[in-house]
């Protein structure tokens, strides 16, 4: 399941979720520091270097033995987060630009955090085995830009070698500095002077005089128990507290971030767009215009001009997330150079765990609410590779560009690249020429072609792709749908080969029989673009038919190297092996499910189309509903063609989920759905894609097949219609939140509005069960009848019994389908919502019901045993 599961992991950049602490990553990145140097860019004014000075002295500030103190008896409380220095010693760190913001302890210390609900209380005990985080430490760092140094005043002590303390820790400390430099940037870059004539201010190497709502609290601790991890507070942060470890196993490092969570539900006036801090400056970049040079097979080089509207203002330091192959030479706003750091190396921190994809941009003075400013990115790197075949793989496909993060703008793209290669891009194709290069360009392919592509409705992506394709093209209604594809596949591409012994005829002199290789015919996806054509066309309609108009004008299917596929706004990157025929397929011994899910990748993608990219998501914990849902779209076209493959699909799913790794722990105890990419962790690898695609399918089928049965007892909403419950809301949900972002509980509130009568547990209109209990659980539970009894009536029988549920956690509540058998065929007789060990019921079925069994039709994700 990588080629379709990867889509998320490449396609939604969390940036300042990592950067601030909430710590989420791409866990499949390894923990070490990428092959980066940190570049700066500034006048040559000293005003132009201050930031660049400040950002360098914070990230390697030692100890100061003129601050080094005993300590008794004191404690840090910071919300939900309770630190106490029992006995020990500690050094402050020397003052930057007049404060303190860090310290080195080592003695006996606790840390207390309490997780606020079972999420997170159940995340906390599968990492630590305790719901709540109670551990002694003997040493820690600590790093801070508040008064954390006041506060700890009281409980210092002169101590009896401070200069030997100082200097036993303070490599550590510089080497730990890197951490948080930037975060401290963010803080401190508010004072710094807008002038030359500002210079001079108050500060004499005492405590921070930041903003009082920029709160930091950052801990690295020995723990007696549980080695070395990481807890913070960090008032910006869209979750403020969190606590997590680098867990290396089988070479790789993973980060396990045990709990995250915020400490007071933020205003829903002052929310930030997604992916950006909570706190910081508020800005919305509207309209992008990029001129790009690519000269293959490895280089891109581009002017990226953006377009900000400042809803909120107050720092001095903006972050913009690119690609860290991408050096930027340039950085103006509104026409003059401004100071910026590029590409900081932060081993072991939480930014290096998805790459050091970031700019940070330097203001001349503190941006202004309301205000609209032009910025300039001028940028080069090697962000291509040549995979061979005619595939170029554009490794930052979301980082290609300077951006924030999930926020909708408007992209004009102009290209210019060589014409033996064929360029594809998100938008339409509004203009291409060719054009011809002079001696003195730095162009070396003579005759290059320009293109320019512009979006036809906001997007949150935009992107390319560049190969020496063939095109096929298919029409459904007015969507135009084309593919391109090369005439070969990457080297790396899977080939099968087997040895055959051939009896010679010995007639001609030969008598001893040969072995010779007997070798496929290679795929080549450029006689198969027709296929691939028709197939994506058949998607578009079945989509289009339930979920309303497909959102753009046409649909773009690029070959792709790899596994790996994704969707984006009118264009999806679609893997080499799609474009195989059953044949091939056969030839390279792909396996029954493997099949299976080859097919389901073009259609869950071009679902994306409607889930993902019309309808986006509101944050990590809601990502999930994005994924299952094209998944489960997928499965629905794929269940009207052949509902023997769709049963083996979700059969598929739920064994993943009840797999066992090597140190016997169940996948599907990883989490619930809501805890996003945080399910990739040293435990299970791939604890996302089995979680959000597996149980977030299921989840999924539970609530059509629910939905449906309950109409369906009265003789309405036919299956696989546009009158289909199921589909009746998603095509609500898909006019409503068409270009924004949606929540897990908004998503529910729209299939409650017409909840039936039947499916209302406890008389509430409302599918909060359904989400306390299925979506936010990981329970697979099983269900057996006992004391069955029937009592028949003329016109009717009436059946009571106890439903018994097994292996399910406290407080599950199910809606659990019963059926009959009915003069030899099986009916449908009602739903029994099961919420205790045993739960006895009483219905009244058809005269003559006999045989009663639950879900019958496997609808309901249970425990085969």
């Amino acid at each position: 399941m990588t080629q379709v599961t990867a889509k998320t992991l490449a396609k939604r950049a969390l940036l300042t979720l990592l950067l601030l602490g909430a710590g989420l990553a791409d866990p499949r990145t390894r923990l070490t520091a990428p092959d980066s140097q940190t570049t700066t860019q500034a006048k040559d004014s000293p005003k132009s270097k201050r930031a660049e000075t400040l950002y360098l002295q914070l990230r390697s500030v030692g100890l100061d033995p003129d601050r080094t103190f005993h300590i008794r008896g004191a404690s840090i409380d910071r919300s939900a987060l309770h630190i106490t220095l029992e006995d020990g010693e500690i050094a402050f760190t020397t003052g930057v630009d007049g404060n303190i913001t860090g310290a080195f302890f080592e003695g006996e210390g606790e840390i207390l955090v309490t997780p606020p609900n079972k999420v997170e209380r159940a995340s906390m005990t599968f990492f630590t085995g305790m719901a709540i985080l109670e551990e002694r430490f003997t040493t820690g760092y600590l790093r801070f830009n508040d008064q954390t140094f006041s506060e700890l005043q009281p409980f210092l002590r002169a101590s009896d070698d401070p200069k030997g303390f100082a200097a036993r820790w303070s490599e550590t400390a510089r080497n730990l500095a890197e951490a948080d430099a930037l975060r401290l940037l963010a803080t401190f870059s508010r004072l710094l002077p807008s002038s030359d004539r500002d210079h001079e201010r108050a500060g004499n190497d005492s405590t921070p005089t930041n903003a009082p709502s920029d709160r930091l609290l950052h801990l690295k601790l020995q723990g007696e128990k549980l080695g070395t991890f990481d807890v913070a507070f960090d008032s910006l942060a869209a979750e403020q507290i969190w606590a997590g470890q680098a867990r290396t196993r089988d070479g790789v490092t993973y980060y396990d971030l045990w709990t995250s969570f915020q400490t007071a539900p933020h205003k829903a006036n002052s929310e930030q767009p997604q992916g950006l801090e909570q706190g910081a400056d508020d800005i919305e970049i509207t309209n992008y215009r990029i001129r790009t040079e690519i000269r293959p097979p490895t280089t891109l080089s581009a002017d990226a001009q953006l377009r900000i509207n400042v809803r909120r203002g107050g720092s001095r330091v903006v972050f913009f997330e690119l690609s860290r192959f991408l050096q930027v030479k340039e950085v103006k706003v509104n026409g003059e150079a401004v100071e910026f750091i590029n590409n900081p190396a932060l081993d072991g921190t939480q930014l290096s765990r998805r790459g050091n994809d970031l700019v940070a941009v330097v203001f001349p003075e503190q941006l202004r609410g309301g205000t609209t400013l032009t910025m300039q990115f001028v940028y080069a790197g090697d962000v291509l590779s040549d995979a061979g075949g005619g595939l170029l793989y554009v490794g930052a496909r979301g980082t290609w560009y300077p951006n924030r993060g999930l926020q909708v703008s408007n992209f004009d793209l102009e290209f210019h690249y060589p014409i033996p290669w064929t360029l594809i891009a998100t938008g339409r194709e509004v203009e291409k020429t060719q054009s011809s290069v002079d001696d003195n360009s730095q162009s070396q392919n003579l005759g290059a072609r320009v293109a320019r592509w512009v979006t036809e409705r906001p997007s949150t992506l935009a992107g390319f792709n560049l190969g020496r394709y063939e095109k096929a093209t298919a029409q459904v209604g007015d969507v135009n749908v084309s593919v391109y594809a090369a005439k070969g596949v990457e080297r790396t591409f899977p080939h099968n080969s087997e040895e055959i012994t051939v009896v010679p005829d010995t007639r001609f002199g030969h008598n001893r029989p040969q072995s010779v290789m007997r070798v496929p015919e290679a795929p080549s996806p450029a006689r198969n673009a027709q296929m691939v054509a028709d197939e994506a066309a058949r998607a578009v309609d079945f989509l289009s038919k339930r979920f309303g108009p497909y959102p753009y004008s046409s649909l773009k299917l690029t070959q792709m190297p790899g596994q790996m596929s994704q969707g984006w706004p009118g264009l999806v990157f679609l893997t080499s092996f799609s474009f195989l025929t059953p044949d091939q397929a056969e030839n390279l011994h792909l396996n029954v499910n493997q099949e299976v899910f080859n097919h389901l990748v073009l259609p869950h993608e071009t679902a994306h189309q409607w889930w993902g990219d019309l309808v986006s998501w509101h944050s990590y914990r809601d990502q999930w509903i994005v994924e299952a849902l094209s998944n489960y779209s997928a499965l629905m076209m794929l269940e009207e063609r052949n509902p023997q493959d769709f049963r083996k699909a979700m059969d598929r799913y739920r064994e993943d989920l009840l797999q066992k790794n090597k140190d016997g722990e169940v996948m599907r105890d990883a989490g619930p759905v809501t805890l996003g990419q945080r399910l990739n962790s040293s435990h299970f690898p791939n604890g996302y894609e089995a979680i959000s695609y597996g149980r977030g399918t299921w989840l999924f089928h539970m609530l059509r097949q629910t939905l449906f049965e309950a109409e369906a007892k009265d003789g309405r909403g036919r299956r696989g219609t546009a009158e289909e419950p199921f589909i009746r809301s998603l095509r609500k949900l898909r006019d409503r939140y068409a270009d924004k972002e949606i929540s897990t509980q908004e998503l529910l509130a729209v299939f409650a509005e017409d909840l039936p009568k039947t499916l209302q547990y406890e008389d509430h209109k409302s599918l909060n069960w359904f989400y306390e209990t299925w979506v936010e659980g990981t329970g697979i539970p099983h269900f057996t009848l006992q004391n069955l009894k029937y009592l028949t009536k003329p016109a009717s029988t009436l059946i009571s019994g106890t439903i018994v549920q097994k292996d399910a956690p406290d407080g599950l509540v199910t809606a659990v389908p019963v059926w009959g058998s009915v003069a030899g065929r099986e009916a449908f007789l009602g739903t029994v919502f099961v919420d205790a060990p045993e739960t006895p019921f009483h219905m009244v079925a058809p005269a003559g019901t006999k045989k009663v069994v639950l879900d019958s039709n496997q609808t309901v994700l249970t425990s085969p045993k």
